[in-house]
């Protein structure tokens, strides 16, 4: 294994995504072989260099984790409880209370508390990154529920983009399941993007489900319930994602 930046090698170690492993070196929490270092180009040797956060040592774990969990109502996508409270908020549930392996894993990007429904979690930090960046074009299926019934034009405008939060969302793709009920497929993540793309169309969303990410489909997973990826799942998801 060659050298590699350091928040890479973070993530690799399932410590957490690249990003929060920058924030790590920023903050002054990453020592390599004593001395603290908060240069975020800064690359290491996993065979020959030790590294420590908040004085744990922190090593490339071999085992890769890929799990599919059909998240409730009440949990929010988040694998420290700690830093939630820091955030103001009081959540006592995350999704991590659901899952149980001895690995440390982290959720692939977002649901909100409200929303139920697909949620991927692994250790491995490169495909964390792939599946949330808009530049993969990964697709990500919602099956939602509004108050009162949606016209086919309000649709249409949320399939062709809409302003939202200084710029313009992704073209979409959306079919009609009933009069108050349709799926839409996303290639962004953009805070509560669904609920706010409804409220510019005139309407509310009352159910929100994830159904698929990437070729990951919930299928008839319980609510609660998880499972690990299949070999075929995995492959096929690390393919797209990495080649």
């Amino acid at each position: 294994m060659t050298q590699m930046r350091l928040q890479k090698f973070l993530s690799m170690a399932g410590l957490c995504s690249r990003r929060h492993g920058e924030k790590y070196i920023k903050d002054g929490y990453v020592r390599v072989n004593g001395r603290v270092v908060n240069k975020l180009g800064t690359k290491v040797d996993p065979k020959s260099d030790r590294v420590e956060v908040q004085g744990r040592v922190v090593e490339v774990k071999h085992k890769m984790v890929y799990i599919a969990l059909n998240k409730p109502k009440g949990y929010i996508a988040s694998c420290n409880r700690v830093s939630e409270r820091l955030c103001n908020h009081s959540y006592d549930k995350i999704v991590l209370d659901l899952v149980d392996v001895s690995e440390r894993i982290y959720p692939v990007g977002r649901l909100d508390k409200d929303s139920t429904g697909l949620l991927l979690l692994t250790n491995n930090g490169d495909l964390h990154h792939r599946l949330l960046h808009p530049s993969f074009d990964h697709e990500k299926e919602y099956e939602v529920a509004v108050a009162k019934p949606i016209p086919d034009g309000a649709l249409r405008n949320m399939a062709n983009g809409l302003p939202l939060m200084g710029t313009k969302t992704r073209l979409a793709k959306i079919k009609r399941i009933s009069a108050r009920l349709f799926r839409i497929v996303l290639k962004e993540g953009k805070n509560r993007q669904i609920r706010r793309m409804v409220r510019k169309v005139g309407n509310q969303v009352v159910r929100l489900k994830r159904i698929r990410v990437a070729n990951i489909l919930l299928e008839n997973l319980e609510e609660g319930d998880w499972r690990y990826l299949t070999e075929t799942e995995k492959k096929e998801l690390l393919k797209t994602s990495f080649f």
